[in-house]
């Protein structure tokens, strides 16, 4: 079994920053791609931004420049750094990690969502 908790989500101005956290636990042998998706209401979800486990990056056009995904892999953790933060990144933020068990399956795992509203 495999849980995903986040952490630092929160209100915040236009222009502020917050950090928001992903820790994975449980029956991890590896995680490959570590991932932030975001949805804000009555849209699609979207990918923000993805950090591979040789800590490639990509990051939505909307965000570049501003964001930053980075991971800590002695602690299963994936982290977002958002900066200058507009009224339009409004959404519920999750984390998606591809995980290989101890029992060296491959699984795709969703955190459980974090609110963050930008206004002033």
């Amino acid at each position: 079994q495999v849980q995903l908790v986040e952490s630092g989500g929160g209100l915040v101005q236009p222009g502020g920053s917050l950090r928001l956290s992903c820790a994975a636990s449980g029956n991890i042998f590896s995680i490959r791609r570590m991932a932030w998706y975001r949805q804000a209401p009555g849209k699609q979800r979207e990918l923000v931004a993805a950090i591979s486990s040789g800590g490639s990056t990509n990051y939505a056009d909307s965000v570049k420049g501003r964001f930053t995904v980075s991971r800590d892999n002695a602690k299963n953790t994936v982290y977002l750094q958002m900066n200058s933060l507009k009224p339009e990144d409004t959404a519920v933020y999750y984390c998606n990690d591809q995980i290989v068990t101890t029992t060296l399956r491959d699984y795709t795992y969703w955190g459980q969502g974090t609110q963050v509203t930008v206004s002033s």
